[in-house]
C-alpha cells in the first residue's frame, strides 16, 4: 500500500479526541484490561503528560484502577505514594515530589505531575484506605537511596538485623557514592563486587515478611517499601556491573526489573484475593512491544510492554503517544541542564509523517497489538522509523540518534497522536530552561 492510501487509511479509522468526548472508544477498546501501559515519544513534551493523567484521572474515579506505576525511582516515588495516601510528613504535593532530585529532575518535577499528585490526594481523601489509589516507581536508579530506606526501616523494626545489613552494604563503602564508578571497577576492571551481599539482604527481608506474615506480625506496607527497596538494591548492583560488561544487558535488566516491580505492586494490592489494576507511565521505548522493534528482533532487547503483555495477555493494554513537531524539554548531555529544544518535523516515510499527513491533528488510533490485520490500517504492519526522544534530545544527528524501525501495528494497541506539542516546564527555577533558547526555526539537517 502506498504512503497516500495509508494516509487515508488512517484517516478514516482515527477517532478525532475533540469529538471523542473523555475519551470513549479508547477506553471501550481497553476493555477489561488489568494493567493500562501509557507511552509517551519524549520525556519532555507537556502534552504527553497532560493526555496520560487525564486518561489516568479517568480509569481511577470511574474504573476502580489503584495505583499509578511510573518510570521513576522507587523511593522518590514512594514518597508521593506516601502525600497521596494522607501519610508522611509532607504537607503538599510540591513538597512531596522534592525527592526527585537526581538527573533529570524534570521529568516527575514538573506542572502536569503536580497538579496530577494534587489531584490524586483529594480523590483519595475520605476514602477507605484499602480503596485508595497508589503512586509506585518501576524504576532502579536509587542504589544508595534504597539502602539508606532499607537501613532505616531496619533500626525501626529489627534493630539486630540492622547492624547485620550495614556490613553488608558496608562492601559499597569503597567504591564512593558513584554508582557508575562502582560498574565500572566491577564489570571492566574485575574488582570484586557486591553482588552476594545485596542478595543476601533481600532473601533475609522476604523470609522475614514470610515468618511475619505466618504468625500474623507482619508490619505490612512499611516491610513491602523495605523489600522493594531491597530489590532495587540487588538490581541495581547488576545493573551497573552490566554496563561494563559485555555478556549482559543492562537494558533488559532494567526493563526486567520495571517488570518484576509492577507484579510485586500487583501481589501487594491484591494481599485481600482481588486483581488490582494498574496504570503504567513510561516511554514508549518501555512500554511497547519489543517484538515489534528492531532493538527485539535484532539485538534480543526485550521491553516491559512485551513482558506484560507475555504475562497478562489481553488483560494488558498498551498506548504508545506520538507528536509531529514542536519543542521538548531535554538536555544535549547526561547531567546538562534541560533547553527548550525545536523538535524537528518528522521525516518522511515514518509512523509519525504518516500520522501528520493525516491532517487530523489530534487522535486515537486503534491499533493491532496481535497481529491479526485490520483492514484500516494493514500499512501500519509496515517496517517504519519511528521517534524517541529520551532526555537528552540532539537534533542535529535525529535520524542516527533518535530513530529506530518498528512495526507499530504490533508494537502497540492503541495510539494517540499530537501532532504539535510543548516543551514541559520543570518546577524548578533553577532547572528552568537553562541557557538560551533553541529558535524554532533550527533546521532539520535533513
Amino acid at each position: 500500500m502506498s504512503d497516500l492510501h495509508a494516509v487515508e487509511s488512517i484517516r478514516a479509522a482515527a477517532v478525532p479526541l475533540e469529538r471523542d468526548a473523555h475519551h470513549a472508544s479508547l477506553r471501550a477498546w481497553m476493555g477489561d484490561a488489568r494493567v493500562v501501559l501509557l507511552g509517551e515519544a519524549s520525556h519532555g513534551s507537556h502534552e504527553f503528560y497532560t493526555e496520560r493523567a487525564l486518561i489516568t484521572r479517568l480509569l481511577v474515579e470511574e474504573h476502580g484502577f489503584r495505583a499509578v506505576a511510573v518510570e521513576g525511582d522507587w523511593p522518590d516515588a514512594y514518597r508521593v505514594n506516601q502525600y497521596v495516601r494522607g501519610l508522611g510528613g509532607d504537607a503538599s504535593a510540591r513538597e512531596a515530589l522534592g525527592g526527585f532530585r537526581r538527573f533529570p529532575g524534570w521529568m516527575w518535577r514538573n506542572t502536569p505531575v503536580l497538579d496530577f499528585v494534587a489531584w490524586l490526594r483529594a480523590f483519595n481523601d475520605g476514602r477507605d484506605s484499602t480503596r485508595r489509589c497508589g503512586f509506585y516507581g518501576l524504576d532502579m536508579y536509587s542504589l544508595h537511596a534504597s539502602m539508606a530506606q532499607v537501613l532505616a526501616y531496619l533500626d525501626r523494626h529489627r534493630p539486630e538485623a540492622g547492624r547485620l545489613a550495614r556490613e553488608r552494604y558496608g562492601c559499597f563503602d569503597r567504591f564512593g557514592d558513584d554508582s557508575q564508578a562502582y560498574g565500572m571497577l566491577t564489570g571492566l576492571r574485575g574488582a570484586e563486587g557486591c553482588e552476594d551481599e545485596v542478595v543476601a539482604m533481600l532473601v533475609d527481608l522476604r523470609r522475614a515478611a514470610a515468618a511475619a506474615d505466618a504468625t500474623g506480625a507482619s508490619d505490612g506496607e512499611a516491610a513491602f517499601e523495605a523489600r522493594q527497596n531491597a530489590l532495587v538494591v540487588k538490581n541495581a548492583e547488576a545493573y551497573y556491573r552490566s554496563m561494563y560488561s559485555r555478556s549482559v544487558s543492562s537494558w533488559n535488566l532494567r526493563d526486567r526489573h520495571m517488570a518484576e516491580t509492577l507484579e510485586a505492586i500487583e501481589r501487594h494490592l491484591g494481599g485481600s484475593g482481588e486483581r488490582p489494576r494498574i496504570v503504567v507511565w513510561a516511554h514508549n521505548s518501555h512500554v511497547g512491544d519489543a517484538r515489534a522493534t528492531e532493538a527485539g528482533r535484532t539485538r534480543g532487547e526485550l521491553t516491559l510492554g512485551q513482558l506484560v503483555r507475555e504475562r497478562l495477555g489481553r488483560d494488558a493494554f498498551v498506548v504508545g503517544l506520538t507528536t509531529h513537531a514542536g519543542t521538548v524539554t531535554a538536555a544535549s548531555d547526561w547531567d546538562s541542564p534541560p533547553m527548550r529544544k525545536a523538535v524537528v518535523p518528522s521525516l518522511p516515510g515514518s509512523v509519525e509523517r504518516l500520522m501528520h499527513d493525516t491532517g487530523v491533528g489530534r487522535f486515537a488510533l486503534r491499533l493491532d497489538g496481535d497481529g491479526t490485520g485490520l483492514g484500516s490500517i494493514d500499512a501500519l504492519h509496515a517496517w517504519r522509523l519511528e521517534r524517541a526522544i529520551g532526555v537528552i534530545y540532539r537534533p542535529e544527528i535525529e535520524r542516527q540518534s533518535h530513530y529506530f524501525h518498528v512495526e507499530v501495528a504490533r508494537q502497540f494497541d492503541a495510539l494517540i497522536h499530537l501532532d504539535h506539542t510543548s516543551a514541559l516546564v520543570p518546577l524548578d527555577a533553577a532547572q528552568a530552561h537553562g541557557g538560551a533558547d533553541v529558535p524554532e526555526t533550527f533546521p532539520s539537517g535533513k
